[in-house]
C-alpha cells in the first residue's frame, strides 16, 4: 500500500491545486462567495471597533487593552482576518481564474491557510460552549448593547464557522491540525497565567486557583476543554466529509478558469456516451 506523501498529510498536495478548494463553493459562485466572506469580515471588524468605542465612551478604556488577554477576543480576531484573507483569495480567483497569491507565495502559506481554516471552524464552537455553558449567568442582558456584543462574539461566531464548513468546497482537515490546535491552547494558557501574574486578574474564573479552589479542579477544566476540542475537531471534519460525500467534486468555477471549459466538455462527452449506450440497448 502506497504511503501518503508529506504534502498530503499537511493538506497541501500540489496535485489538488487545480481544485481551488479554498476559493470555490459547491453552491455559490466565486464572486458571490467572495462578497459573502467580505460582508462577514466587515461585520466582525465593525463589531470590534464599535465595542472599543463603547469602552472608550463609558470610562472603561482599560478593557480595550485587556481584551487581548481573552481567548474569545483572540478567536474573534482570527475569524476576522480569516474572512478578510479568504475574501481577497476568492475575489482574485473570481477575476482571474487562478490562485494568484497562493501561486506566488511559498507552499507553506497554503499549509498555514489550511491550519487557519481548521482553527476558525473549531475554536468558535469551543468559545460558544464555554461561554453559554460555564460563564454566562442569567438573566439575559438588560442593556441592548451588551446583549448584541455577546451574541456577536459568542453566538454568531459559531454561525460563521458553520458557513465555512458547509459552503466552500474544502477538503476535511488534515490530522496534523490536531497537535497544532492543542499547542495554540497551551500557548493561550500561558497568556492567561502571564496576565494574572503581571496584572493580577484572571481572564476566566475556572482558571482561578485561589479562594479555596483546588488545582485539581482547574486541571479537570483544562482536560475537559482538551476533550471538547478533540470532539469538535472530529465533528467538524465529519461534517465536511459528509458535505463532500453529498456534493462530490461539484464546484462552481470562475468563468476565467481554463479548467472550467475542460470539465464542461468532459461532462458533455459523458452525457453523449451515456445517450449512445441507452440507444444501443433500446
Amino acid at each position: 500500500m502506497r504511503r501518503p506523501s508529506r504534502a498530503t498529510l499537511i493538506g497541501a498536495d500540489p496535485k489538488d491545486d487545480h481544485l481551488h478548494q479554498f476559493e470555490t463553493s459547491w453552491l455559490l459562485s466565486p464572486l458571490v462567495l467572495a462578497c459573502l466572506r467580505g460582508l462577514i469580515a466587515l461585520y466582525i471588524f465593525t463589531t470590534i471597533i464599535v465595542i472599543w468605542i463603547w469602552y472608550g465612551t463609558h470610562d472603561d478604556r482599560v478593557a480595550i487593552g485587556e481584551s487581548f488577554s481573552y481567548f474569545t477576543w483572540l478567536t474573534y480576531w482570527g475569524l476576522g482576518f480569516y474572512f478578510l484573507v479568504s475574501t481577497i483569495h476568492t475575489a482574485l480567483y473570481a477575476r482571474t481564474g487562478r490562485s494568484v497569491l497562493f501561486d506566488r507565495w511559498p507552499r507553506a502559506c497554503r499549509v498555514l491557510h489550511g491550519l487557519l481554516y481548521a482553527s476558525i471552524t473549531i475554536y468558535p464552537f469551543l468559545v460558544t460552549i464555554v461561554f453559554w455553558g460555564l460563564l454566562f449567568k442569567p438573566p439575559f442582558y438588560k442593556v441592548t448593547f451588551l446583549g448584541w456584543s455577546n451574541i456577536s462574539q459568542h453566538g454568531l461566531n459559531s454561525f460563521y464557522a458553520l458557513l465555512e464548513i458547509f459552503l466552500p468546497a474544502t477538503a476535511p482537515h488534515p490530522w496534523i491540525a490536531v497537535p497544532v490546535l492543542i499547542l495554540v491552547l497551551l500557548f493561550y494558557l500561558c497568556v492567561a497565567y502571564i496576565t494574572y501574574y503581571d496584572q493580577g486578574w484572571w481572564t476566566y474564573s475556572f482558571l482561578n486557583t485561589e479562594h479555596g479552589k483546588k488545582s485539581g479542579i482547574v486541571a479537570a477544566y483544562c482536560f475537559g476543554i482538551l476533550a471538547a476540542i478533540l470532539v469538535i475537531f472530529c465533528l467538524s471534519m465529519g461534517l465536511i466529509w459528509v458535505r463532500r460525500r453529498l456534493t462530490g467534486d461539484k464546484r462552481k468555477r470562475s468563468p476565467q478558469d481554463i479548467l472550467r471549459h475542460d470539465f464542461a466538455a468532459q461532462s458533455m462527452d459523458m452525457q453523449a456516451q451515456s445517450s449512445e449506450m441507452k440507444g444501443a440497448i433500446v
